[in-house]
């Protein structure tokens, strides 16, 4: 089986993260950044591995098998692509992209030349997400018919698109993932500014999912309180996971008794999620599997939300590429 040897562009606040794990998982090569300040902390913390201002350098070294793309979400199609026909295995950062066929294009380039293309819906490797899923499988709750998900918290740089394209992608898989329904089409979708510019930092979607699940996601980046949670109804128990807590983050209420006198608090193994996610991309480009959160998957997000985002918008939508130039530069 042949070692992977992972490059990593982008080494902001999410990306050390991610370098800082491929690095303890033994496979972390190459990291390239803009920011010199960036590759020096790299260099001091990361012996052994090598840094570089160019990805094209990526591009050239055979060498490396497999590339994470941690840059602003504008920038993912353009930089994915190149690294899919370079012929690396590509892991992604949500969105795959902020346009649907963007988004299509690349799964099915991926797909073409035989590579693994995953997308960092982080949520689908969650211990806690995963306890969930099996209990859903068993039938704990009975029929699905309700998901709820509230992510809101402080974000003071809103350098991407907009809250619903930083945030929403998670929701909308994890709903999807934990439910086992896809989604059909957007409900409703309002957001708004508090800065009264385009880029909306709360934002509210109704979504239809198969078999009439019917599921709220609201997202916020002006929220002092961190505030992370999912409810899953089913027509026997509800569950809530509640990710801001140090522990007993998932708990199953019953239905028909009252919630402050009967739950139960699951138990699940506390690893880091983002390991967990590294060491499946690694997995996958070994085996050569599909990601659990591939290509296809990111797609149908982005379907979704850039309905959302149509609905929200209308004609205003179009002058976003206008907002996505200026932000070109700015790093995550």
């Amino acid at each position: 089986m042949t070692q992977q040897r992972i490059a990593v562009i982008g080494c902001g606040v999410w990306g050390r993260n991610i370098v800082r794990n491929f690095y303890n998982l033994n496979a972390l090569d190459t990291v390239c950044d803009i920011d010199d300040e960036n590759l020096k902390k790299v260099t001091e913390q990361y012996p052994g591995v090598k840094v570089t201002k160019d990805f094209h350098d990526i591009i050239n070294n055979k060498e490396i098998t497999g590339v994470v793309v941690v840059t602003p979400s504008h920038t993912h199609y353009k930089m994915v692509k190149a690294m899919l026909e370079a012929g690396k295995h590509v892991y992604v950062e949500k969105p795959i992209s902020t346009v649907a066929q963007e988004a299509k294009d690349l799964m099915e380039l991926a797909n073409t030349k035989g590579l693994v293309l995953m997308v960092g819906h982080l949520l689908l490797y969650h211990p806690a997400v995963n306890r969930l899923k099996m209990l859903i499988e068993e039938g704990v709750l009975g029929d699905i018919v309700y998901a709820q998900s509230d992510r809101l918290n402080v974000n003071y740089f809103k350098n991407d698109r907009s809250v619903m394209w930083d945030l929403a992608p998670h929701d909308v898989s994890m709903i999807s993932y934990v439910t086992g329904k896809a989604p059909v089409r957007v409900i409703s979708a309002v957001g708004c500014s508090t800065d009264k510019n385009e880029i909306m930092d709360i934002t509210h979607i109704g979504i239809e999912f198969e078999d009439g699940v019917i599921g709220h996601i609201s997202d916020s980046w002006i929220t002092p309180r961190k505030h992370v949670t999912l409810l899953v109804r089913g027509t026997k128990a509800t569950a809530i996971l509640d990710d801001t807590l140090p522990e007993h983050k998932l708990v199953i209420f019953d239905n028909f008794v009252a919630a402050n006198t009967q739950n139960i608090e699951l138990d699940y193994l506390e690893i880091e999620p983002l390991k967990l996610e590294c060491q499946h991309f690694i997995s996958c480009c070994e085996k050569g599997q599909k990601a659990r959160s591939d290509g296809e998957n990111g797609y149908t997000v982005v379907s979704i939300l850039e309905q959302a985002e149509k609905i929200m918008l209308g004609e205003k939508v179009k002058k976003l590429d206008e907002i996505n130039f200026a932000l070109s530069r700015t790093k995550k």
